[in-house]
């Protein structure tokens, strides 16, 4: 599972340019599954026939990660960008980004700029060049990168990487499907694109596979020091099954057969209540007639920065919770 965690964070996958990370899970399902296709904005819908063709259950994970474009730039060759997604300023300054076509430069802010004044405004990436002319043939305006790919492992249990929003959720779902038995329902692995900037890929993909059941697979904040907003998730206290979000209120049928499960299974999970964010569970709520639909969340610390920490074990409640979920059904 770690293996296919890191091989996912290795990827460029940037709201709008998931197609590297597209084809790599692509390649791994490919043997395991009935069909597997990449849909118009760039979905990836694997199917696995179930013993009950009469009810469908999608699973979505989006591939995306928070990133930045191009949109000026300057004579004297830094470029200036804008954010794709919930960028947070102030965690993103001074590290090293990757471009799409592999140039590589750092983030870093305006001189002068105070501390309590860093904004997604003044931040620019510095390549090296020293006038426009020499930029402008290493990038161009409409470029994107993204904070360079790192995982690093903290202990024996906890690793800290940028985009394990929501990379970690992907290895979760291949893991499923390269290792569950034959499904309960005939099941979609979807790995969705631009949810980051309005769960978009979550919209057409649902209505493509028109499900009766729904589970998303996201990260979820945990605090790691005070707890703002009253937020109950931890890290270490096993995968987080969604009550709400700001987007949503989950099927109480799901989350009741959920926690169940992991009763029956010995497997840790916790309850989240998220008082702000959604994910593409709204998406699959609504699609058609509407589906029962949940989440399944893994307990991250310092979401949408360049070090987001998770727990190994939670990881694996996660895993295991997921595939006994499919295997046995509602």
């Amino acid at each position: 599972m770690i293996n296919l965690m890191k091989k996912y964070l290795s990827a460029f996958s940037v709201s709008g340019y998931e197609t590297e990370l597209a084809e790599i899970i692509k390649n791994d399902l490919s043997s395991v599954c009935d069909s597997i296709d990449i849909d118009a904005v760039g979905n990836v819908i694997a199917f696995k026939k179930g013993k009950d063709s009469s009810k469908k259950l999608m699973i979505a994970s989006h591939m995306d990660e928070i990133g930045f474009m191009v949109v000026n730039i300057e004579e004297s060759g830094m470029i200036r960008v804008a954010p794709i997604g919930g960028i947070n300023a102030v965690a993103s300054c001074f590290h090293n980004v990757r471009f799409k076509n592999g140039v590589s430069g750092i983030l870093v802010v305006e001189d002068g700029t105070k501390f309590s004044d860093i904004t997604p405004n003044k931040l620019f990436v510095d390549i090296g060049c020293d006038s426009a002319a020499k930029a402008k043939r290493k990038v161009k305006v409409g470029d994107v990168c993204a904070v360079a790919p790192m995982v690093k492992k903290l202990s024996t249990k906890r690793y800290a990487a940028k985009a394990h929003d929501d990379r970690v959720c992907c290895a979760i779902s291949a893991y499923a499907a390269l290792n569950c038995e034959t499904p309960a329902y005939d099941t979609y692995f979807v790995f969705t694109v631009q949810e980051e900037v309005g769960c978009r890929g979550a919209k057409p993909s649902s209505f493509t596979v028109m499900p009766d059941y729904s589970i998303a697979l996201d990260v979820t904040p945990a605090p790691a020091v005070g707890n703002p907003n009253h937020l109950t998730v931890k890290l270490g206290e096993g995968a987080a099954i969604k009550i709400k979000d700001s987007s949503v209120i989950c099927s109480k049928l799901l989350v009741d057969r959920l926690a169940d499960i992991a009763e029956e299974e010995k497997i840790k999970y916790q309850y989240e209540v998220l008082l702000a964010g959604g994910t593409d569970t709204s998406a699959m709520q609504i699609a058609g007639s509407g589906s029962h639909a949940c989440c399944i969340s893994l307990p991250t610390r310092y979401v949408h920065t360049p070090v987001e920490t998770i727990d190994a074990d939670d990881f694996k409640a996660c895993v295991d919770l997921l595939i006994a979920f499919i295997e046995k059904g509602v």
